[in-house]
């Protein structure tokens, strides 16, 4: 009897397992929707800021597709930079890791402004300069929306407390 409860046990396991695998995997499946939503509407948005000619298109898109490859890359060097700061940061090793998260700094801030003598060279200054704007309103647009609980992320913003509706101050008249 302990034998046939124990594989049973084992396969509840396995199974259990398993699902939870399964769901792993859809959540990164749910989470390239979302980022691919968010591309998407970000293309859209910054296309109607900047109101590019066909030509313009053509000649921008690569470009700034190709920025935002490097500004990624950047970032997850400045957060692996960091992440090996705050892990060594009161070993012998914590100059040579400061020294480290601070050039991945800087070289983030080097692609951003190489990013924008690159734009100059497809786009007009004009543009360029609306280019900035329309990816910080974006940005904000963003930040808004997922403090409201933003579409396709369950739950971001929630019922945190600074997201819950206020109670009238008007008196009340029970």
């Amino acid at each position: 009897m302990k034998k046939i409860i124990s594989v049973f046990l084992s396969l509840a396991l396995v199974a259990g397992l398993a699902q939870a695998q399964n769901n792993k995997q859809d959540q990164k499946k749910g989470g390239n929707d979302w980022r691919e939503k968010v591309r998407a509407e970000q293309v859209a948005f910054i296309t109607s800021e900047l109101d590019l000619t066909e030509s313009e298109a053509q000649a921008f898109w690569p470009v700034y597709n190709d920025v935002q490859k490097q500004r990624r890359e950047a970032f997850q060097a400045t957060g692996q930079a960091f992440k090996a700061l705050s892990e060594g940061a009161n070993g012998n090793d914590a100059a040579n890791l400061l020294d480290k998260y601070l050039d991945a700094k800087s070289a983030g801030e080097k692609v951003e402004a190489e990013a924008v003598a690159r734009y100059k060279n497809v786009l007009p200054v004009s543009k360029v300069a609306k280019l900035l704007l329309a990816e910080e309103k974006f940005r904000q647009n963003q930040i808004h929306r997922l403090g409201q609980g933003g579409p396709g992320r369950p739950g971001a913003g929630g019922n945190r407390p600074g997201n819950r509706p206020q109670p009238s101050k008007e008196p009340s008249t029970m």
